[in-house]
């Protein structure tokens, strides 16, 4: 499943760490639910070709709970605010399911309680890994889940996270990936979705912070 690939991508192979904020990470995660939906004929745009909506189930029990959620035609944007609650802990709990991560916990200093997604199989995201940056590298041309990955990951600005090398080189890739002709109307529109999603977050993290400090100067 693509959000299953994305969350190993996005997951420091050594401590666990998530390579991205919080919110960005919640609205790749969410858009890539969306695209396994649109790429599985669960969901494609109505007649309006403005709005996405449910044309059949799905016998994924992620995948199903995740249409309901998408229960009348909604713009793509929306879909993915609508998908994004829960999605990552969800996506998570996926994968030690599979058994590729586990859940720790432990304190820090001794006293405060924390938990952590440790990878416990590196053979997943070692594969996924590899096929991302062998594109991004040059050495493969994007295919439909390799592409719809890079822009994900490039959506969230982690491409240099994810893959070693020039990080202007390797922006410069993944932004041609993610403008290719790789992925059809569905897709693209998704993906669009993805990107606005990701910057009115960042946006409104920006102007909450902004208005935080205002008020802190002026107390």
């Amino acid at each position: 499943m693509l959000a299953e690939d994305l969350m190993l991508l996005l997951i420091d192979e050594t401590d666990g760490r998530v390579l991205a904020g919080s919110t960005e990470v919640e609205n790749a995660l969410a858009g890539a639910v969306l695209l396994d939906l649109v790429n599985g004929g669960h969901v494609g745009f109505g007649p309006d070709g403005r709005k996405l909506q449910a044309l059949s189930g799905s016998g994924d029990p992620f995948l199903h709970q995740a249409l309901s959620r998408l229960d009348k035609p909604s713009k793509p944007q929306r879909a993915v605010e609508r998908l994004r609650r829960n999605v990552r802990n969800d996506v998570m709990q996926r994968l030690a399911d599979r058994g590729v991560l586990r859940l720790e916990k432990k304190k820090v200093l001794g006293l405060f309680p924390t938990t952590s997604w440790v990878i416990i199989d590196p053979g997943p995201s070692a594969t996924v890994r590899n096929e991302v940056g062998a594109v991004l590298q040059g050495r493969a041309e994007p295919d439909a889940r390799t592409g719809a990955l890079i822009s994900l990951v490039y959506a969230v600005k982690s491409v240099h996270k994810v893959v070693a090398g020039d990080r202007r080189e390797l922006n410069a890739r993944a932004k041609t990936i993610s403008q290719g002709n790789w992925a059809g109307a569905a897709v693209k529109g998704a993906l669009e979705a993805v990107q606005a999603a990701v910057m009115a977050g960042i946006t409104a993290s920006v102007s909450a912070a902004t208005m935080s400090a205002g008020s802190s100067g002026s107390s």
